[in-house]
């Protein structure tokens, strides 16, 4: 019999492919749900009782019945290690999302699906698909004992995630745990601060997109993308050649982002707007800026910062006025006193866009980058990112 352990997407899909399972969760009463599961309140887990469990990748180490489970907990990648045919796992703090489904994009006619991180859990993917390419996070890595990837895509590392690993050094250990796994043959492209970690496998360091276009022979002048998205589309193009020994241009510039990612529109006054709600981390919202700097910004920052401070943000922050909204408001208005900055205690975003309306001058941009994640007031970040053309709009 197998645990699993919170009732989340991955657990639900895992559920359905085990059959054999009891669910735990945070609930007070034992109940059977529509599709025949038994579901368990924490407090009657008790790990003797199973061979395996399986955590949904959100419940953090500390959580006390992960603490009781201990060297029985394996993640859904160990669950599917010997099923999973070639994979490409996509690993990072922020940009791997879009360089997993631009991989994915190229790779299409031969084969290969994305999931994992990305939307999709692995109980749902094809196993007759040829390639795997998963979105992986480190919540996922931190548990993943068995499986590895064949080609490892690891983007820069930077703080996040802070209060479920608990320290920076932890997060990133968890994101190079797959380069030590990596067997002879196998390949991995990282930072190259990364290069000496041990490994069987063959290591690609990069410190910047010039890296990858001499490395590669790529011409960045054929490819349409700008700012971070051009390092995930080299990085897309780095696998193309690694694998196929062939660069598309055509296609990679066929491949269209996703919303709430850098997203332009105009109001009614022909003013500058920009949802990039996808911007969960400081420095997603770095990239942005850096767009836009330029312009006078105003910028929406805050949500939940997920114990990583914001300062290295702000203090970089010049030609700029703050909103803060969500948890993180308090912190983001003493950094504001702290570096001098104009800024407003706006708490919602929805107080956010309206103060902006009464500010915002055609040549000046409207931004919303909050660095943050969402949870903390909205579903996910693209609930977020379309209240807020919403909220502009109306």
């Amino acid at each position: 019999m197998i645990a699993l352990l919170g009732y989340g997407k991955t657990t639900k899909a895992l559920a359905q492919k085990i059959k054999h399972v009891i669910i735990f969760e945070d609930i007070k009463q034992p109940f059977i749900d529509e599709d025949g599961f038994r579901h368990e309140p924490f407090e009657h887990f008790d790990p003797d009782n199973f061979h395996l469990v399986i955590p949904s990748p959100g419940m953090p180490p500390s959580h006390p019945v992960i603490k009781q489970a201990k060297e029985k907990i394996i993640s859904e990648y160990d669950y599917f290690a010997n099923q999973m045919p070639y994979s490409i796992w996509v690993s990072g703090t922020n940009g791997k999302t879009t360089t997993t489904q631009m991989i994915q994009h190229l790779l299409k006619d031969k084969g290969a699906v994305a999931g994992g991180n990305i939307g999709t859990p692995l109980a749902n993917m094809d196993e007759n698909s040829k390639i795997w390419i998963l979105e992986t996070s480190s919540f996922t890595l931190h548990y993943t004992k068995i499986a590895k990837p064949n080609l490892y895509i690891l983007l820069p590392i930077t703080p996040d995630h802070l209060s479920w690993h608990g320290d920076f050094a932890s997060y990133e250990a968890a994101k190079l745990k797959p380069i030590k796994k990596l067997k002879e043959g196998e390949v991995a492209i990282v930072p190259k601060k990364y290069l000496d970690t041990p490994t069987h496998g063959y290591l690609i360091g990069y410190e910047s997109v010039e890296n990858l276009i001499e490395r590669f022979d790529i011409d960045p002048a054929k490819i349409d993308f700008q700012g971070a998205f051009l390092l995930d589309a080299m990085l897309a193009l780095a696998v193309q050649y690694i694998l196929f020994h062939k660069t598309e241009y055509d296609k990679i510039n066929s491949f269209r982002l996703d919303p709430h990612k850098q997203e332009e529109f105009f109001d009614q006054e022909g003013r500058l707007w920009v949802d990039d709600s996808k911007a969960t981390n400081i420095d997603a919202t770095l990239e942005a800026i850096k767009r836009y700097q330029d312009r006078h910004i105003h910028l929406i920052l805050g949500g939940d910062n997920k114990g990583v401070s914001l300062e290295p943000l702000v203090s970089k922050l010049q030609n700029a006025t703050l909103y803060a909204i969500g948890k993180a408001t308090k912190h983001i208005m003493e950094l504001a006193q702290k570096y001098s900055l104009d800024a407003v205690e706006s708490k919602t975003l929805e107080n956010a866009v309206s103060s902006i309306k009464k500010q915002l001058k055609k040549d000046e941009v409207a931004l919303l980058s909050p660095a943050c994640a969402s949870l903390d007031q909205f579903t996910n970040y693209k609930e977020r990112g379309k209240l807020f053309k919403k909220f502009v709009l109306s």
